[in-house]
């Protein structure tokens, strides 16, 4: 199987409901596990094959600018697609396509706000075996509640904590073919105008069975703490 060997990270986003702690850095420039948390989107992606990496970027930039520099000690190359206003994610990945080369075939795009294992390999088989468009990569949804069991004469059977719901959330992470530049909006999200015009067996859903995480409060990246050391630990 040919490998996808280029990637769009979306990596603009001011993260207000985490302040203070973006107040001075990009929201996927917050630290999990001692780095910034984009950083396991990052080696995971190289361990795939990727090559090369194109941030799409805007808010506090030159933290994440200085800290990825032009990909040398990571042994890839990484160019930075600058945002003076917001373009949308579909906007934004458009722009950032644009800093590819002229051959690309599929790239991946990622929300670089989000903490997951990717299997990547199983990713790419999905989308090449249906020549999709777009395979977006979804997740289970997990209650953020426990849930209580109740029987027929209401009482209470049991308990079980923050269980995983008969639901898939968008997990944030696509891989595209280059069919998709033309179809993308110049400025907007693809939710809104891409997506519901895509053939149905174009438009694919890859179903991962791994760790994921967004992080949008305090809470949350507490909860993520712990598994940021252990996917760390892992790739490095």
């Amino acid at each position: 199987m040919t490998m996808v060997h280029y990637a769009i990270i979306l990596a603009g986003g001011k993260g207000e409901r985490l302040r203070p702690h973006t107040d001075d850095k990009p929201k996927p420039m917050i630290p999990l596990a001692g780095r910034p948390a984009v950083d396991n989107q990052v080696l995971q992606l190289i361990k795939a094959g990727v090559k090369e990496i194109v941030f799409a970027v805007s808010y506090k930039r030159e933290v994440l600018m200085k800290h990825f520099g032009d990909g040398g000690r990571w042994g890839i190359k990484i160019s930075y697609s600058e945002e003076d206003e917001p373009l949308g994610r579909g906007g934004g990945i458009k722009k950032a396509m644009s800093f590819l080369p002229e051959t690309w075939d599929n790239v991946y795009a990622t929300n670089g706000d989000n903490l997951w294992r990717v299997d990547f390999e199983k990713f790419q088989e999905v989308h090449r075996k249906n020549k999709a468009i777009v395979t977006m990569m979804v997740t289970k949804l997990k209650s953020p509640y426990g849930i209580v069991h109740i029987d027929d004469l209401d009482r209470i059977e049991g308990f079980v904590e923050k269980p995983l719901l008969p639901h898939w959330l968008n997990a944030g992470v696509y891989l595209f073919n280059r069919e998709i530049y033309d179809l993308l909006p110049d400025k907007g999200d693809m939710e809104d105008s891409t997506f519901p015009e895509l053939p149905k067996e174009k438009f694919l859903a890859f179903k991962s069975e791994g760790y994921w995480k967004g992080f949008d409060t305090i809470k949350d990246l507490n909860e993520a703490e712990t598994k940021a050391t252990e996917i760390f630990s892992d790739l490095v």
